[in-house]
């Protein structure tokens, strides 16, 4: 049985703490580890990417391309396995929603629409509507004899 009163940690899984500019004896006192003078002895002093009066690498590099503020993120389904969880009856595939599809687990969340992909067989005779889909999953659709309508005004 243990006692309370025996508990200990593993040996050399807890360090003491440094204790700076406690006294000679310490072995961190008087300048406390900093050095002597200059800027980074001092207090408050924060210099992250400042290359002494050099030009930053930040600043050497050159910057290309812009990113989009207001750009769309679409959670992203193959057709491939919309096709396993119809298999395995989490998806009836007379209506497979962007609302079925979270239900069912395949889509974490819906972010500004669901997009479908053609990677991946679909041998069900599906009926697919999603805010999104490529030229490709939509013809793999049809060729199954399902149909995927693409709407476009759900992600509003």
């Amino acid at each position: 049985m243990f006692k309370l009163n025996e508990l200990r940690d593993n040996p050399g899984a807890t360090k003491p703490r440094k204790r700076v500019g406690r006294g000679p004896g310490s072995g961190t006192g008087k300048m406390g580890g900093r050095g002597i003078k200059g800027q980074k002895s001092r207090s408050g002093v924060a210099i992250n990417g400042y290359e002494g009066g050099q030009m930053p690498l930040y600043q050497r590099l050159p910057k290309r391309g812009f990113n989009k503020p207001n750009r769309k993120a679409y959670a992203v389904v193959n057709l491939g396995l919309i096709q396993k969880f119809i298999d395995a009856k989490k998806l009836d595939a007379k209506a497979v929603t962007e609302d079925a599809l979270i239900a069912s687990g395949l889509v974490r969340r819906k972010l500004d629409g669901v997009r479908v992909l053609a990677k991946g067989e679909l041998t069900a005779k599906a009926t697919i509507t999603v805010t999104g889909a490529s030229k490709s999953a939509i013809e793999a659709v049809e060729k199954a004899g399902g149909s995927l309508t693409v709407a476009a005004a759900a992600a509003e």
